[in-house]
């Protein structure tokens, strides 16, 4: 076998070439690239609180997202985001024409932190500029967020810049062993070689395939399916114990979009203990005949309710077979963890979308927030405390200005983040 030699100096010079144009093109690039981090956590929070209402390049119940910095300034989206009846009733042209042209759907207040915000932002103006294709996939991967994980995008997007990777790899590669083999060709020719390019002359052979099965090769193709094994072993750790999306098939199909949405019926009316009690409580069956008893008596599923309670319509009399309904329940916490629905609702003065999303829109109930101990720590964290009408907390926030900051009080501050308020 003959040897190919290959000048050292020219090996290396275009070798310097090429890594110096990967190189300087990272360096010019790295001012638009944003940390894939902030990329997932906008996504987590898009899909979780706002893809009810908005898509990225299509009308929903909301406008469109797609370009929405560059039709409002980031310290407006900021306010907005947070509470966006404040804006419209301080007047903002802008606010109250949008609430008027999407007829007055009122969208919730957010506890979020700025940053929160903001890399929710990044992720609509990175999901914006892909493909339509790709576009369609991320917009149905949120729409079925509600039933599953929303992990997938994040997966996905690491997987992307894994391939991105290999992909660069392997063209270094192949334009290596372009170069490899044009300076071979050279050598190989009868060209006279002077004594100086002789001096630089390296007497090995060049064996691409021999380097693709060096250890080199074998360690980055290892390293790379470790990487994404224990990326896809974390989330799936993180996953143990969330249900959010939880969406069961209940014994008899019942519509909060109609009953909340539609007649506008108040949730304290169904659910009697949210203003007075630890638990909401399960609607009974008698507070349904309230108004079945008279409407839609020849439903298929009120008549379930009837036959539940051993109701004849015919006659209007009550039997004695009676059958409890068998409701399965949604929104579970863990026996370890207390939680109080007269205490936010009644005192805290939270809305009941805070934690359950817009429940007036749901057909079929489904677990909106992830109810994790995280989720319920940055409420807390992020929450102002309610001093209007309630002379306990007004003293409280009177004594927290004078002596700690202009800041307003939030629930931390009052031990909302000690151990004891959430666990026995």
């Amino acid at each position: 076998m003959s040897k190919k030699y290959i000048p050292n100096r020219g090996f290396k010079l275009a070798t310097i070439f090429f890594l110096g144009i990967i190189l300087a093109s990272t360096a010019f690039s790295q001012e638009d690239v944003i940390d894939p981090a902030i990329i997932a956590s906008g996504e987590k929070l898009y899909n979780a609180n706002c893809t009810q209402c908005h898509a990225i390049n299509e009308v929903v119940i909301g406008p469109a997202l797609k370009g929405i910095e560059e039709r409002r300034e980031r310290p407006w989206l900021l306010s907005w985001i947070k509470n966006s009846q404040k804006v419209i009733e301080s007047g903002d042209e802008y606010a109250v024409a949008l609430y008027e042209k999407y007829k007055k759907v009122a969208m919730p207040a957010y506890p979020f932190t700025d940053a929160e915000i903001i890399s929710v932002l990044e992720y609509i103006d990175v999901a914006s500029k892909v493909v339509p294709q790709v576009a369609a996939v991320v917009a149905a991967g949120g729409e079925n967020g509600a039933g599953g994980s929303n992990e997938g995008m994040s997966n996905t997007f690491m997987y992307a810049i894994l391939i991105v990777f290999i992909f660069v790899l392997g063209l270094i590669l192949v334009v290596l062993g372009l170069i490899i083999s044009l300076l071979t060709k050279y050598i190989g020719t009868d060209k006279e070689v002077s004594h100086e390019d002789q001096e630089l002359v390296i007497d090995q052979e060049v064996d691409v395939f021999a380097f693709l099965k060096s250890n080199t090769v074998l360690g980055m193709i290892i390293f790379i399916f470790v990487a994404v094994g224990l990326k896809t072993g974390i989330d799936g750790l993180f996953t143990i114990g969330v249900q959010q999306g939880y969406m069961p098939t209940q014994p008899i199909a019942y519509s909060h979009e109609i009953h909340a949405g539609q007649y506008e019926i108040d949730c304290n009316y169904c659910h009697t203990g949210v203003r007075k009690s630890k638990s909401a409580n399960i609607p009974s069956a008698n507070i349904c005949m309230n108004c079945h008893v008279a409407i839609k008596t020849e439903s298929k599923e009120i008549q379930k309710i009837y036959a539940a309670i051993d109701y004849d319509p015919e006659t209007g009399e009550y039997g004695e077979d009676t059958q409890p309904i068998e409701w399965v329940r949604v929104h579970n916490l863990p026996d370890l963890a207390y939680f109080n629905h007269s205490q936010h609702v009644k005192v805290g003065g939270l809305e009941c979308e805070t934690c359950h999303g817009p429940i007036k829109e749901m057909e079929v109930v489904y677990q909106y927030s992830p109810l994790t101990m995280g989720w319920c720590i940055n409420c807390h964290r992020e929450t102002n405390v309610k001093s209007l009408d309630d002379d306990y907390y007004t003293n409280l926030v009177e004594l927290h200005n004078e002596k700690n900051t202009k800041e307003p009080m939030k629930v931390e501050d009052i031990g909302g983040l000690e151990c004891s308020k959430c666990h026995y």
